[in-house]
């Protein structure tokens, strides 16, 4: 039997994508011939996943879900390339799998998790093996995590939207709020919770925006900075959470709602995945 070594095991790896250790069977069986071996993951459905690598993954899945005690939320994407993979038993099962992996382990980021064990490979590997599987290129491109008191999760009809959202507080009537702004947050999607929470370069990029406009409109040169600043007010109303029309009654803001049934509730942090976002 040939003598198999790591970095012929890592040279088929990289030409393949498939996993270290069907790369390491694939030689073995094939007695260290490289072509052999590649032909052998070939035919157990190891699909070379380099040549997928310049394709469009914009399909696929997003949901979120909640750790047991409310405390921890996770929402993941898994991207494929054609609403029939999206929709199929295997990849929906692998999706919700590694979702409950990351509630159970604890994950704190995306390479965590593409590096967690999973059913006795990694992620990373399993993905590889789905690559294999549906033919088509796929991907784990966001993990978001909010960490809170209290969390919430929704997730839109069709798994392509879903949201989690944090809070200071548990307890009261919070179970009715979260759901609200949970939906809030899915159907209106906010850039940050408050204005003093936008980044610099979105408010720099609104003001540019708003003084090409003025002065394209003919607006003299030396009112072009407060014209743009009120438009940048418009902005933050109706894109920053707290800030916006509650959808539920547009005749309050996101923030009144909240206070109206705890003055001392507050959202901490959220996060929003959508596909083709």
């Amino acid at each position: 039997m040939a003598n198999i070594t790591a970095a012929e095991v890592n040279k088929l790896r990289q030409q393949t994508g498939a996993g270290m250790m069907d790369c390491k069977k694939a030689l073995v069986e094939s007695d260290g011939d490289f072509e052999k071996a590649v032909d052998y993951l070939r035919k157990k459905g190891q699909k070379v996943a380099s040549n997928r690598a310049d394709r469009d993954a914009k399909d696929g899945i997003v949901i979120a879900k909640t750790s047991s005690d409310a405390k921890k939320a996770i929402v993941i994407m898994v991207n494929c390339e054609t609403d029939f993979v999206a929709k199929s038993k295997d990849f929906v099962s692998f999706v919700n799998g590694i979702m409950d992996l990351a509630i159970a382990k604890n994950i704190k980021s995306l390479d965590e998790l593409l590096a967690s064990d999973f059913e006795n490979r990694t992620v990373a590997d399993k993905l590889m093996d789905m690559i294999g599987k549906t033919g088509e290129k796929c991907t784990v491109t966001h993990c978001d995590i909010v960490e809170a008191a209290k969390v919430f999760a929704y997730n839109h009809p069709g798994n392509r939207l879903a949201t989690i959202v944090g809070f200071s507080k548990d307890g009261g009537n919070i179970d009715t709020i979260g759901k609200d702004v949970a939906m809030q947050i899915a159907a209106m999607a906010p850039v940050a919770i408050d204005k003093d929470a936008v980044d610099a370069k979105i408010i720099e990029r609104e003001i540019e925006i708003g003084k090409d406009q003025a002065r394209q409109e003919g607006k003299p040169e030396e009112m072009l900075e407060k014209i743009a600043t009120g438009k940048l007010a418009k902005f933050f109303k109706e894109n920053t959470l707290l800030n916006q029309e509650f959808i539920k009654d547009n005749k309050k803001t996101v923030a009144q709602y909240i206070t109206e049934t705890d003055k001392d509730l507050k959202v901490t942090a959220f996060k929003r995945l959508m596909l083709g976002a």
